[in-house]
C-alpha cells in the first residue's frame, strides 16, 4: 500500500484541531504552501517543541514547561485562596479580569462515571493534599453549570468538608449577564439569577 501524499497528510493533520473540517484544513494548507512557508516552518518547529516540552504544573496542573508554573511561583499570590477550574483556558479567562489573587487547581475535566472518569482521574486526591498543605481558608469551585460540572462541584464540597469542616466553599455566581434583558433569558438562567440574588 502506497503512503498518502504529503499534501493529504498535511490536510488531515490540521483536521485534528477543534472546529477544523476538511475544507478549512485545505484552505490553511494552501495558504501556508502558497503564501507563508516560513510561517509554516516556524509553526511546525514551535508545535514540535511544545508537544515535547509542555507538561503540567506540579502544584496546580496548569500547562507549563517548568516544574511549577509562573502563578504558583509568584510569592504575591494569596495561599489562603484556591480557585478550582475545569481547564487551563479557565485560568486565562479569570486572570483577564485582574480581580483574583489566589492560586488555582485545574481538574482537566469533570467527574463522569459512565466515561470512567472518577476522582483520581481529575486529580481530587492531589487537590485534597494541596489544601491540607497550604492550609487555605476558602475554595472557589468554578466548574461549569452543566450536569457534570454541578456533580463535580457537589463532590468537591463533600470532600473538602471532610478535610476541614470550617473551610469556606463558594461557587461562581450565575445568572443575568451584564447588558442582558430578562425577556431574552432562558428559564434556567433566570432561575439561577433568582436563586443567587444579592441585597443592594
Amino acid at each position: 500500500m502506497q503512503p498518502k501524499p504529503l499534501l493529504t497528510q498535511l490536510v488531515e493533520s490540521l483536521m485534528c484541531l477543534p472546529g477544523v473540517g476538511r475544507k478549512s484544513a485545505q484552505r490553511m494548507t494552501y495558504y501556508l504552501l502558497d503564501k507563508d512557508r516560513e510561517g509554516g516552518l516556524n509553526l511546525s518547529q514551535t508545535l514540535d517543541e511544545s508537544m515535547l516540552n509542555i507538561g503540567n504544573c506540579r502544584s496546580c496542573r496548569d500547562y507549563t514547561e517548568n516544574d511549577l508554573c509562573s502563578l504558583c511561583m509568584n510569592p504575591k499570590r494569596d495561599n489562603s485562596l484556591i480557585c478550582v477550574v475545569e481547564s487551563p483556558a479557565d485560568i486565562t479567562a479569570i486572570e483577564s479580569t485582574a480581580t483574583f489573587s489566589g492560586h488555582y487547581f485545574v481538574l482537566m475535566g469533570n467527574l463522569s462515571p459512565l466515561d470512567g472518569i472518577g476522582p483520581d482521574e481529575i486529580g481530587l486526591t492531589q487537590l485534597a493534599n494541596k489544601i491540607k498543605q497550604q492550609g487555605c481558608d476558602e475554595v472557589i469551585v468554578a466548574t461549569s453549570a452543566t450536569v457534570e460540572g454541578e456533580a463535580t462541584a457537589h463532590f468537591i464540597k463533600s470532600m473538602l468538608i471532610n478535610i476541614n469542616p470550617n473551610i469556606m466553599i463558594s461557587r461562581l455566581a450565575q445568572g443575568v449577564p451584564i447588558g442582558g434583558e430578562l425577556e431574552y433569558l432562558d428559564s434556567s438562567t433566570l432561575s439561577l439569577s433568582l436563586a443567587n440574588r444579592q441585597s443592594i
